[in-house]
């Protein structure tokens, strides 16, 4: 049997901290958070890979480790924050930023994802799950001081964007292949700022892809 606490430990060390993460808090739920707990039965000894992970039918996947914790150490999470995970999947980062903020709304489009995201965050009383496409949000719990949009996006997330608070951020990976970099959006009253962070890659989230253009 694997153990896990040991590839946990493996993984923050070989994968997070050597990637210049530093929060301390961040470090400490990735080490606790049992990863192989949201990625099935059959998958539980790749859980600690440094890749992304296929979950459900294998169209979605995990952020790899590194990554996510980069994304996340950028958003700057505070106790009293409010955030929302865009594709939160089978509810990792969730799980993860539960640890770090107040409160989280996670939001997935997949039926059978949300039913397994659900299962696994039922014991967490700051997250609500919510059911609904991606690309619109949750509106109705907005603002958020936090945004996580757990993959590659092609056009700009500006419908999510609208709904930050005041000096709230948004974390995405723009653009595929090698050109792709994860940003930050930042919203300062109605002017919306981004910057590059780091340079990274995901598979592309369902309805943010970039409307095709027909040529006669």
């Amino acid at each position: 049997m694997a153990d896990f606490a040991t590839l946990r430990r493996m993984m923050v060390d070989g994968q997070v901290r050597i990637a210049d993460v530093t929060d301390r808090p961040l470090i400490d739920a990735m080490m606790e958070i049992p990863r192989e707990e949201f990625v099935g039965a059959a998958q539980a000894g790749l859980a600690y890979l440094d890749c992304d992970l296929p979950v459900g039918d294998g169209s979605r996947r995990l952020l790899k480790p590194m990554v996510l914790a980069k994304m996340l150490q950028a958003l700057d999470l505070a106790p009293d924050s409010r955030a929302l995970d865009v594709g939160c999947a089978t509810g990792y980062a969730t799980a993860v930023m539960a640890r770090l903020c107040g409160s989280v709304v996670a939001l997935e489009e997949n039926p059978a994802l949300a039913g397994q995201a659900k299962a696994s965050l039922s014991g967490l009383g700051n997250v609500e799950m919510v059911v609904g496409r991606l690309a619109d949000g949750h509106a109705a719990g907005a603002p958020y001081d936090a945004i996580l949009v757990e993959g590659a996006v092609e056009v700009e997330p500006e419908q999510l964007c609208r709904q930050l608070a005041d000096g709230g951020r948004l974390v995405c990976i723009r653009g595929g292949g090698p050109a792709a970099k994860a940003m930050v959006y930042r919203r300062d009253g109605d002017d919306i700022t981004q910057r590059p962070v780091f340079d990274a890659a995901a598979a592309a989230l369902p309805g943010f892809a970039k409307p095709a253009v027909f040529a006669f």
